[in-house]
């Protein structure tokens, strides 16, 4: 049966949970890097309109093309009367131009250009159209785990279901950080003035990067019904945070809380690491017909936590495992989930392996272990009987 128990890791330094964040934007999540913790959650898993944020599926979507040979970044690809059309901020493309990939990444991502996005859309699309693209977009996500997103387009030009949650945005930046970072140069590219057609459109509309606070990405959005919105990140030291917000209502509200939230993160959270000595067990969990009665319980590998810096507070610990383990046990096997809680901060689960061998017993202390459950369940029934 499944065995809770609960211990306090008593962490001198753990420190108690700062201040919640009060944000003005209508959703918005915050990621830590390094550990993962979500450090801010406001709306996070609503479906939304997502404006130009979701263009990162397109790149996204571009960058693996580019990694598994489909396209490279000189391929040129044509612009279609559909990729054409489109107004709002573009780079201005017209159907007798031929454009190469890196063009068009740079002009989405600096010039949020709808036009651009279309063209790689529809060069990626199983059919060449821009729907094809959208459904094989949508498949994606579902894919990499964004269960809250759907694509009825490329650029996210207002239509009807076309939603993104903001922790599928985050997972999104945080894929492309993390799996493409060749590409994410691109990011914090401040101008690019493609061959002089849109001049009062040639820079980058993300407010952090010229503000040294080691913004570098990644895509901002806005329309009438989605608000102003943002996916950044940013680095200090070691460390780099991931954030989204959405729904707030002027370009300066964006920019004024994008850089609160990147200040915040940094200020009022530190790393600390708990469980990083593989010789000492968290706990001995028992074991049925093993040679030993116990195996010693260790974290797969060190934990590091996010925790507040102001203040102090024991980091509390509840393990469940299936319990008794049933021998033979190997050094590694994954026995057991550990749940670190701290106040406010939500929780981190930890696999716990086992640190030992503990092999099958033989006939005889099997015989033994049987005879001692039998008698043990014996009294037990007889004492139920004499209350």
């Amino acid at each position: 049966m499944l065995r809770p128990a609960i211990l306090a890791l008593m962490l001198t330094a753990a420190p108690l949970w700062a201040q919640e964040f009060q944000t003005r934007a209508g959703s918005a999540i915050v990621v830590d890097h390094n550990t993962g913790q979500v450090l801010l959650s406001k709306n996070a898993d609503v479906p939304l309109p997502p404006a130009s944020m979701s263009k990162l599926m397109t790149l996204l979507m571009t960058f693996e093309a580019l990694k598994d040979g489909r396209l490279a970044l000189d391929t040129v690809l044509p612009v279609s009367e559909h990729a054409a059309s489109f107004g709002g901020s573009t780079m201005f493309l017209d159907p007798r131009d031929r454009v190469t990939v890196e063009e068009l990444i740079r002009g989405v991502v600096v010039l949020s250009g709808n036009d651009a996005t279309v063209v790689l859309a529809e060069a990626l699309s199983p059919d060449g159209t821009e729907e094809g693209f959208s459904r094989m977009a949508t498949e994606r996500a579902r894919e990499l785990g964004m269960m809250d997103s759907v694509f009825r387009n490329a650029s996210g030009w207002p239509a009807p279901g076309h939603v993104m949650s903001m922790r599928d945005l985050a997972t999104l930046a945080e894929i492309i950080i993390t799996e493409h970072p060749q590409f994410y140069d691109y990011f914090d590219e401040t101008e690019f003035a493609f061959d002089g057609r849109a001049p009062a459109n040639r820079f980058n509309r993300n407010p952090l990067l010229e503000l040294n606070i080691g913004a570098d990405g990644l895509k901002t959005g806005h329309t009438q019904e989605a608000g102003y919105g943002l996916v950044g990140s940013a680095v200090q030291g070691d460390r780099r945070v991931t954030f989204v917000v959405s729904g707030l209502e002027t370009e300066a509200a964006r920019a004024e809380e994008s850089e609160r939230i990147v200040n915040w993160a940094f200020r009022q959270f530190a790393e600390e690491t708990l469980l990083d000595d593989p010789n000492a067990p968290v706990m001995e969990a028992e074991v049925f017909m093993g040679e030993r009665a116990t195996v010693p319980l260790v974290p797969a590998e060190g934990v590091t936590l996010l925790l507040p810096v102001t203040g102090r507070e024991t980091v509390t610990g509840e393990i469940a495992y299936d319990g008794p383990i049933q021998a033979p046990v190997a050094v590694g096997d994954r026995l057991a989930t550990l749940t670190l809680s701290h106040p406010g901060v939500p929780p981190v689960e930890v696999p716990l392996v086992a640190g030992e061998d503990v092999p099958l017993a033989g006939p005889w202390r099997r015989i033994q272990i049987t005879g001692a459950k039998v008698a043990g369940n014996l009294i037990g029934e007889a004492l139920e009987r004499f209350q």
